[in-house]
């Protein structure tokens, strides 16, 4: 898709004909006054929030941005961003996600391929690392050479890239709502006297919708912890002793709360759920035996949002199609029936074709059933010597070793590699004994790297680039 913008592509709907165009104010900001919706340090009710939405939409029309128009959100998570990106779709607008963490290099290749006609940034940029959320000044600039939308995609949102180059991926406000009303079908998931502890990025889609966009429609007050360590997540979980809470995070998370030694009693803690990348053997045991609460997991794409779901994790590693998912599989990859391409401008018939979206994942559809097992990425078949090798059943079977906290293999040049995290004062030797003992010879890796921890991209998944993972190593 690079040197395509969604501003050059053949005019389409106008944005949001597929759902009602005041679908913000309706299924967002309504409510009670008084009734808190948010906590960034300190809780927020719906008429603060409301207020804040309508100061960014004076701010972002003296911006020039109107119905129609362009935005791009490089914000870290926080209050402001929530009333930015409402703000732009109370104004109509289509809005690009930009992760705050990415350099000005990235962000202007983002710029010069979106073709914005307003970026709204902050002044001073956040610098702590595990800083949850920040406080926030948002500035509106417009941009020259900025073009409106062309087609009728409310959000706008680049693939996290752990395998290779992000993709551009778009979404109507019907595709939102569609996806709330998924969630909201999902007894285990958060609603009305409910809470959740959101660890996952409000750039990306679990954090944006699952997390953020869900709780102000389901009416269950979200909280960003203050600090992204084990000890700051725990705090915020234990800082509300009435409602229910879930916590939605990535795998990492899950590892980082399981191996927490001698947690605090969490009488509130309903489950925690995950999503992003396959959870790794005994994670799931291993989490409510620190807690006594489930690990649910979901499986979904940017492309998509939710797609099947173990809320309770009693159908692990299995999980149940949400409502209205039409799934098959073609020659094993999962393909998801879908009316329409979400590349705009991209037309490439291995990744949507004939109303089916291509999901590149290997997974097993249970005819009785209809529940859905995914196995990895497809791709991950590689052939040694002649032999078939699943690169997803040897980074399984690494991470089920004992003192191996994470595993990544990658098959580059002719060779699986390998690169672990392992427990402080792992014995490696050892490790090395047992994969011996449980993987046949062609399946070993040739290269078997041993980090403090794995690189990771920005939304948390593990980084599959054998370039940056030898750079890690070195």
């Amino acid at each position: 898709m690079t040197g395509i913008s969604l501003s050059s592509l053949p005019p389409s709907s106008p944005p949001h004909a597929d759902a009602p165009h005041d679908w913000v104010e309706r299924l967002l900001l309504a409510g009670p006054g008084g009734e808190e919706c948010l906590h960034f340090g300190t809780p927020v009710d719906r008429d603060a929030l409301r207020a804040l939405v309508g100061e960014q939409v004076e701010r972002l029309t003296a911006a020039g941005l109107a119905p129609g128009g362009t935005a791009a959100l490089r914000l870290p998570p926080s209050l402001g961003f929530v009333a930015v990106l409402l703000a732009c779709w109370q104004l109509r607008a289509q809005v690009a996600l930009l992760d705050h963490r990415l350099t000005d290099h990235e962000v202007g290749l983002a710029v010069g391929r979106l073709a914005p006609q307003v970026l709204v940034g902050s002044e001073h940029r956040t610098s702590a690392a595990l800083r949850g959320f920040s406080e926030v000044d948002p500035v509106a600039v417009r941009l020259p050479g900025g073009r409106p939308a062309a087609t009728g995609h409310v959000l706008v949102q680049l693939s996290s890239g752990s395998t290779g180059p992000a993709k551009v991926i778009a979404r109507t406000a019907g595709d939102l709502v569609r996806e709330l009303t998924c969630y909201r079908k999902l007894v285990d998931f958060p609603g009305e006297g409910d809470r959740v502890v959101l660890l996952s990025s409000v750039v990306h889609v679990l954090g944006l919708v699952g997390g953020l966009l869900n709780s102000l429609h389901a009416r269950a007050p979200l909280t960003v912890p203050a600090r992204m360590t084990a000890a700051g997540i725990l705090a915020a979980v234990a800082a509300e002793q009435e409602r229910p809470t879930t916590v939605i995070g990535v795998p990492f998370h899950a590892e980082l709360l399981a191996g927490t030694a001698s947690p605090p009693p969490l009488p509130r803690l309903r489950r925690m759920v995950v999503a992003g990348e396959l959870v790794r053997p005994g994670l799931p045991g291993a989490f409510t035996a620190a807690y006594g609460v489930p690990l649910g997991t979901m499986y979904g794409m940017t492309e998509l949002g939710v797609i099947a779901t173990d809320l309770n994790g009693r159908l692990h590693p299995a999980k149940q199609p949400v409502d209205g998912m039409d799934l098959r599989l073609v020659d094993g990859e999962l393909q998801i029936g879908t009316a329409a391409s979400p590349y705009p401008g991209l037309d490439d018939p291995t990744r949507w074709s004939d109303g089916w979206l291509h999901t590149r994942d290997a997974a097993v559809l249970e005819p009785a059933t209809g529940l859905v097992t995914v196995l990895g990425r497809r791709d991950s078949q590689v052939s040694i010597g002649g032999l078939k090798v699943d690169l997803t059943e040897v980074e399984q079977t690494l991470a089920a070793l004992p003192d191996v906290r994470e595993a990544v293999v990658v098959f580059d040049e002719g060779a699986i590699e390998a690169y672990l995290a392992t427990e402080d004062g792992a014995d490696r030797t050892l490790v090395q004994e047992r994969l011996v003992r449980e993987l046949a010879a062609y399946k070993r890796p040739r290269r078997l790297a041993f980090l403090p921890q794995l690189p990771r991209t920005a939304t948390g998944k593990l980084l599959r680039d054998p370039a940056a993972l030898r750079a890690a190593a070195r």
